[in-house]
């Protein structure tokens, strides 16, 4: 009955995010509420929280609980148990067996409050100490990004008008009754839609943001749980949701299933609309000519060489571009876009496309899912040049080229290594804007830019004498006068 009271006093403030216990008119007072205060909204960095102390409760969960209160966490009250049954507002699963119909919960769980449309704005009102401008956009940028990239939602920066999520930056006191403590403790707080402040969004000015790293409070990982309060989600128990209520700073940051669920129930899917697709086995007519093409991509697949320009592929088997081709590439692969970015082909077989920030799988001829946004795979950058596989003690890497910079996948673990870019300098002789790259049979790493190709020797780590060379040449047997 206590817990029960204690949220219904603390529900009409509809607060979302991260405030910690009641507000107090001084930071002593603050400090002497200690790890029993009623806690609101708050993204804490450490301290005990309430919801904590009412697991202890629960003997079998003791380990887990003493474990958990000791991370950051965020410092909105959970949902109280059910009455009348020892079963969480957020179960594992639809419980089946014997629980009413009003005791069957959703894992994620949602406060009652959604934006009546889709396309938001939002303004930066100040900007933390330890970042660029332009490096905080991009950040809040990514943050709102997963969110729109599994709904209809689009979030679009103003500053000269009105918007519908302000962002700021504040110390101790800032008009809202929740104030900030400093470095440590609180680290951000919002509020949900459809109350007195909706799409205010606050972060303490005194933590040390940073993005990508352990060196202080990451402001992506705040940012998109943020983000997600203030469309109108509440908090999940799953451990890996971005709306778990403890702090982390794993990358890639990526929805879980439990937030995609909880997300689209507000908003829905994303509205896709596929591309029409003209289905032919004719030759076009108009195509480029591959003697004076720079390609857009190039990649190895079941011991034949693919060359891509606009819509079009190139299929050599042994030496020589096969009868029918060059062909329309949706002849093969039905679904992907006119042009693509690069492709490679993966130890089981499988062929990756990309294209601006998105991808695609094909088993075969047969897709596998696409499109979907390269930041479910960690990639920092979109429009990617080349990729390239790189097999080393047998573990699999894929190597994602841009400008002069790469980035190693790690296949296993399905993310990217690290979200700062390495430097071409280490492929000495290699040129910085590569188009495609690919293995060939000989062992040898070939890198395509302009009408020329260079190839890579990956044991002496340098281009092979005698190149680069001409691509049409080469592979398309085109005479040397095409090229004067």
């Amino acid at each position: 009955m206590r817990a029960v009271l204690l949220w219904a006093t603390i529900l009409p403030l509809n607060l979302l995010l991260c405030v910690q216990s009641l507000p107090v008119h001084n930071q002593r007072k603050r400090l002497q509420a200690g790890p029993h205060s009623h806690s609101r909204a708050g993204l804490k960095k450490r301290g005990r929280h309430e919801q904590d102390t009412l697991n202890e409760d629960h003997h079998s969960k003791s380990h887990n609980d003493t474990e958990n209160w000791k991370r950051p966490r965020c410092g909105v009250p959970d949902y109280p148990a059910i009455t009348g049954a020892d079963v969480p507002y957020y179960s594992l699963k639809t419980n089946r067996g014997g629980l009413s119909k009003q005791q069957r919960r959703k894992r994620f769980a949602l406060f009652g409050g959604r934006w009546e449309k889709t396309h938001l704005t939002y303004k930066i009102m100040r900007f933390p100490w330890q970042m660029s401008e332009d490096k905080v956009r991009r950040v809040f940028v990514e943050a709102f990004g997963v969110w729109s990239e599994v709904t209809p939602l689009t979030f679009r920066e103003v500053t000269d008008e009105k918007a519908d999520i302000t962002i700021d930056f504040n110390r101790y006191w800032h008009g809202d009754s929740l104030p900030f403590d400093g470095p440590g403790g609180i680290l951000a707080h919002a509020f949900f839609p459809r109350t007195h402040r909706q799409g205010e969004v606050h972060f303490d000015y005194d933590e040390h943001w940073t993005v990508g790293n352990n060196v202080g409070t990451d402001l992506l990982q705040v940012a998109a749980h943020e983000f997600g309060h203030v469309l109108g989600l509440q908090h999940s128990l799953e451990p890996d949701a971005v709306m778990n209520p403890f702090y982390s700073d794993s990358y890639p940051l990526q929805l879980s299933e439990d937030d995609r669920k909880g997300i689209q129930y507000l908003y829905g899917p994303p509205r896709h609309t596929p591309p029409e697709i003209t289905e032919t086995n004719e030759i076009a007519t108009d195509l480029p000519d591959a003697c004076r093409t720079d390609f857009d991509a190039v990649s190895m697949i079941r011991g034949e060489l693919f060359f891509f320009k606009s819509r079009y592929v190139w299929r050599i088997r042994d030496g020589q571009l096969q009868p029918g081709y060059p062909a329309v590439s949706s002849r093969h692969w039905r679904g992907i876009p006119d042009r693509i970015d690069a492709a490679y082909e993966d130890r089981a077989g499988n062929i990756w496309f990309f294209q601006g920030d998105s991808y695609w799988v094909f088993d075969a001829e047969r897709k596998i899912t696409g499109p979907d946004s390269v930041r479910r795979l960690g990639l920092p950058v979109a429009d990617i040049q080349a990729a390239l596989k790189w097999e080393e003690n047998h573990v699999e890497k894929v190597f994602f080229f841009k400008s002069s910079s790469y980035w190693p996948f790690d296949v296993h673990q399905n993310r990217i290594d690290d979200v700062r870019p390495r430097s071409m300098h280490a492929w000495s002789g290699v040129p910085g804007n590569i188009d495609g790259a690919f293995w060939d049979k000989y062992g040898y790493v070939n890198f395509l830019s302009g009408l020329q190709y260079w190839k890579f020797d990956p044991v002496r780590l340098r281009v092979v004498e005698g190149f680069p060379r001409s691509i049409g040449q080469d592979f398309f047997g085109c005479a040397a006068s095409r090229f004067k």
